[in-house]
């Protein structure tokens, strides 16, 4: 029986899972040592705060970018015009989640 040819994988796709995956571990590590370093000495300096912000927004970035590769690369021409509408609806909605997170974490420390 003759097997039918794979596609292959968009040339990004490994670059965005590298970037994801990276920037998910840089964020757990460091919240785990942002955890730490409040329990020791009660407070951080809020710059220590870029490093998870700029880690999350890696990893909201890299899965829109498979979002994308998914959703509208592989779309056939008949239907990708209303995939971009769809996507690009999401994506803001994602990215708009991300910095009201961001927003607020920041507003919340300058209000203590």
């Amino acid at each position: 029986m003759a097997h039918p040819e794979k596609p292959s994988p968009h040339p990004l796709r490994k670059i965005f899972l590298t970037v994801e995956f990276s920037s998910l571990a840089i964020l757990l590590a460091s919240m785990a040592w942002l955890s730490r370093q409040t329990t020791d000495t009660g407070s951080i300096n809020p710059a220590w705060l870029l490093i998870p912000a700029l880690a999350s927004l890696g990893v909201f970035l890299s899965f829109i970018g498979l979002m994308y590769l998914r959703w509208v690369v592989s779309a056939d021409d008949s239907s990708r015009s209303g995939h971009k509408i769809i996507f690009s609806l999401l994506a803001v909605t994602l990215l708009g989640v991300w910095v009201y997170g961001i927003a607020n974490t920041w507003f919340s420390l300058n209000t203590q």
